[in-house]
């Protein structure tokens, strides 16, 4: 005699299924639809719905966590008031994400402190919800996996990883100096991903200076530029930055 206690054969198959909400809750929708004189039509759909709605949580938690932001940010958070100047409208019209529907490109400049990493954080976080892919790095950590890559023979499947995802976040270009490899290889990314995927940047260099950034190197300069810049809203942030507001104040 067998005394193992077996799974309602409803349940085993819905579990075999993968409808996890389904096998969860069934019961007690049944039970409520029993008492409140509901249809087995409306019950069904209630199910379904709650099904549905689990998976579109698990999907968006994943996209979020395949995003690797270094900390989830929304734009309810930022603290508007702390610039001396800066675009609100213009900001928060990118966060409609048509700019990503029209494979076009966001550029934050502004010295340090300024939020600009949370406004880009932010909105790919924001493209996470609509159900669209983000990748978040640094350009300075991209260019050194690339060349990593590169150095294996591995460059192309590794260069894939940037040029998937929906919406590439490159943080931080121009706090560190980048070589002529570190130059070429962030090169292949603007223009594999040009018209074909959206890319936001933030810098603390004004374009004028971005040759300083890629090793005086005027002519690639000007080529990053011009893909970039072709399908591109530029946000132009300035004040102190927000980290030394304390002492600021005082």
């Amino acid at each position: 005699m067998n005394d193992d206690k077996t799974t309602n054969p409803l349940e085993a198959d819905l579990r075999i299924l993968g409808l996890t909400f389904m096998a969860d809750h069934y019961a007690q929708l049944s039970a409520k639809a029993a008492r409140d004189h509901i249809g087995h039509q409306d019950y069904l759909a209630g199910l379904t719905k709650g099904e549905l709605d689990l998976r579109h949580d698990r999907a968006t938690a994943r996209r979020i966590r395949n995003a690797r932001f270094p900390a989830v940010k929304t734009l309810d958070q930022f603290n508007w008031s702390w610039p001396k100047k800066i675009n609100r409208m213009a900001i928060q019209n990118l966060f409609r994400l048509q700019f990503m529907e029209d494979k076009a490109n966001a550029i934050f400049l502004g010295t340090v402190g300024l939020g600009k990493t949370h406004l880009s954080a932010a909105l790919g976080y924001t493209a996470c919800i609509a159900g669209k892919s983000v990748l978040f790095t640094t350009a300075v950590d991209a260019i050194n996996t690339l060349a990593a890559a590169q150095a294996a023979n591995r460059l192309k499947v590794e260069l894939k990883k940037y040029l998937a995802p929906s919406l590439l976040i490159l943080d931080e270009l121009g706090y560190l100096p980048i070589d002529k490899l570190g130059a070429d290889l962030l090169f292949q990314i603007i223009s594999q991903r040009y018209e074909r995927g959206s890319t936001v940047i933030t810098s603390n260099r004004a374009y004028k200076k971005w040759p300083e950034i890629f090793n005086n190197d005027s002519t690639l300069t000007s080529a990053l530029l011009d893909r970039l810049l072709h399908h591109a809203e530029t946000m132009l942030i300035e004040g102190p930055s927000y980290r030394m507001k304390d002492q600021i104040e005082a």
